[in-house]
């Protein structure tokens, strides 16, 4: 097929183009400012990192299994070639909606056409006491790299105190979705790695991991043969799986359960979902959805607005039988180029167009070889067929030539082998985002 040419604007021609602004720099965001790379409208990017996050990939690089650079990519380097994209590397405090500009932190302003929310979501916590406080949540690249620091840590600390006497090393994973699930297999390969590897003087039948869910099996976006076989695997590798079990407090050293259960823990583990509350998408102006997400119209417009848009995990986005669409990769990205492509349309005079969203399926490994994937006609996929599906997709998704190039090596050295890995407890991870 051929490509389309290069669009080239003078500096007299791109001041006078449209300006939209995309806030937001994960798989939403990228994908909206993709599809206006090139295109008769001014662009400019704004994001609180000057990185774009790999998110599947975060429990990774808390479990030691990547770095931390092999799950990011500059977004300068995404657009490097682009001459209508300005990347913004700010903070957003607020939107004024009536003035038509987003305010920077510091209180810079930046005027726009059109606006493009695309800010994600983060942990939600459910109100439970000390959760937001002691829990761990997996979200951001700080949130992973201070939470290997915290593992790494206590696997230390723990051989040191065995020298003189028993040792109970409890780590939690709260949420038995594909986060809470990939989360829990992979912890239990690091401890694995790291006893038979790197000659941890722990005793394997003193480090108990659990993964705790309120609902009645794991993966429940999957079928149940899928979410049996997840159980399976992860019981097989000493993981305790406990459903229909709801957590009332995190303490600093300690998790208590609804039956009165208080268990000393090494760290809690967060997996049990997210919310808009709180991002920048809760304060935008009109109706909101379920988890704080703004409500858009079909188009993805925001339903009291012509000019502000929102897609991927800040938006509702109608189109269901339940109501909306997911907080999905997927979504995010497939919602961030029919925006794009709706802006174009309406700049053009042209009607707008609802969202429709293509299930290609869903997918969750648990472990080295082990791995489900629901494909889109229904079909359950698991073991090693899932797990290189899964890394054939995660591969594809990825950004950077040079990210997919190092995941790809290190995953077919893990394949063989199990070799050491970035195993580093360095300080200052410790500062939360």
């Amino acid at each position: 097929m051929a490509t389309s040419p290069r669009v080239e604007f003078s500096p007299e021609e791109m001041v006078s183009l449209p300006h939209v602004v995309v806030v937001g720099g994960g798989f939403a965001g990228l994908s909206c400012v993709r599809k206006l790379t090139d295109e008769p409208v001014r662009v400019t990017i704004v994001n609180k990192h000057n990185f774009h996050t790999f998110l599947p990939l975060l429990y990774q690089v808390a479990t030691a299994g990547l770095e931390p650079a092999d799950v990011a990519y500059p977004i300068r380097t995404v657009f490097g070639h682009a001459k209508n994209i300005n990347v913004r590397h700010a903070i957003v405090k607020g939107i004024d909606q009536a003035r038509n500009v987003v305010v920077l932190e510091g209180g810079a302003e930046i005027a726009f056409d059109h606006l493009v929310v695309a800010t994600g979501a983060t942990a939600s916590f459910f109100n439970i006491p000390g959760a937001a406080k002691y829990a761990m949540p997996l979200y951001t690249l700080s949130n992973a790299r201070r939470l290997r620091n915290r593992l790494l840590r206590a696997l230390e600390e723990a051989e040191l105190a065995a020298e003189t006497s028993s040792v109970a090393l409890n780590f939690v994973v709260v949420g038995g979705g594909p986060t809470g699930v990939e989360t829990a297999g992979a912890l239990s390969e690091l401890i694995d790695i790291a006893i038979k590897r790197d000659g941890l003087r722990l005793d394997p039948a003193s480090v108990r991991i659990q993964l705790v869910d309120v609902a009645p099996r794991l993966l429940t976006a999957f079928p149940e043969t899928a979410s049996k076989y997840a159980k399976r695997e992860l019981e097989k590798m000493d993981v305790d799986v406990e459903l229909g079990r709801s957590v009332v407090e995190v303490d600093h050293d300690a998790i208590v359960f609804s039956d009165g259960e208080r268990l000393e823990t090494a760290a809690v583990i967060w997996a049990a979902g997210v919310t808009a509350s709180g991002t920048l998408a809760d304060a935008l102006v009109g109706p909101k959805g379920p988890s704080g997400r703004v409500l858009v119209r079909a188009d993805l417009r925001l339903v009291e607005s012509e000019n502000v848009w929102a897609i991927g995990d800040a938006a509702a986005i109608p189109g269901m039988e339940n109501g909306f669409y997911p907080q999905l990769a997927p979504v995010a990205i497939q919602s961030g180029r029919h925006c794009a492509t709706q802006i174009l349309r309406v700049l053009a005079g042209q009607p707008t167009q609802p969202f429709h969203y293509h299930d290609k399926g869903i997918m969750a490994t648990i472990g080295r070889r082990a791995a489900v994937a629901k494909l889109a006609h229904g079909t359950v996929v698991r073991g090693t067929i899932g797990w290189f599906a899964w890394l054939a997709l995660h591969l594809w998704y990825l950004v950077g030539f040079r990210n997919r190039l190092r995941v790809l090596i290190n995953w077919t050295w893990r394949y063989f082998d199990w070799p050491s890995g970035p195993r580093l407890i360095v300080a200052d991870a410790e500062t939360a985002e």
